[in-house]
């Protein structure tokens, strides 16, 4: 008798659970109007190819917190902007021997982006947009500068996993092109390409 009692809680359970997940997963589903709000750490690999033999001028890497905003304009399109605090890499010169200064830089990044739906709590979506970067606190040696500002496109792809119809984990790539001019006596000499690939992982919640 317990036995079949349990037999039938078992695929009383079973049956309920069946008719949650399609729910579960239309409570998951972005809409228009939704905000998901994430919190990462992204790691900056700059490409580092520049246009200026006489120096070979690189940025380091470094591993920084950002915070995007996403607001979804429907279920598959939203917009995305990246904010982080100014950042300080090295500056370095293999015709220098080493390390020749440092810099602190500025990247908001505002992407549009298309979201797969239909794939249960995995959310996969790609994008592209504008970066500006602004550089601050540039200490070079005597008689070099830089422009201190950069515009310039970004790719993504990425993906968030729904934990519940609120949190999620995600997982996100980006090349984002920067680039500035390295100046010497107020002349131009040629073009840094920071160009960076920047790889995330976070956790997202949505409002």
């Amino acid at each position: 008798m317990k036995t079949q009692t349990f037999q039938r809680a078992a695929l009383a359970l079973a049956v309920a659970g069946g008719l949650a997940l399609p729910m579960l997963a239309q409570a998951q589903a972005f809409k228009a109007g939704d905000l998901l709000v994430r919190a990462r750490a992204v790691n900056i690999d700059p490409a580092n190819d520049d246009t200026i033999a006489i120096t070979d001028v690189s940025v380091s890497k470094k591993t920084i917190p950002e915070v995007d905003f996403t607001y979804f304009l429907s279920p598959n399109l939203a917009a995305e902007l990246i904010l982080t605090y100014p950042q300080k890499h090295d500056v370095s010169s293999s015709a220098h021997g080493g390390k020749i200064g440092t810099l602190k830089h500025l990247p908001p990044t505002l992407s549009l982006q298309y979201h797969f739906t239909d794939l249960g709590a995995f959310k996969p979506y790609v994008g592209a947009g504008l970066n500006y970067t602004h550089f601050s606190n540039v200490d070079l040696p005597a008689g070099f500068s830089i422009d201190k500002n950069s515009f310039g496109l970004a790719l993504q792809a990425g993906l968030d996993y729904a934990i519940d119809s609120k949190w999620s984990l995600n997982f996100d790539v980006k090349k984002v092109q920067i680039r500035t001019e390295l100046q010497s006596g107020g002349a131009g000499i040629g073009k840094i390409k920071v160009d960076p690939l920047l790889v995330g992982v976070g956790v997202g919640y949505k409002f």
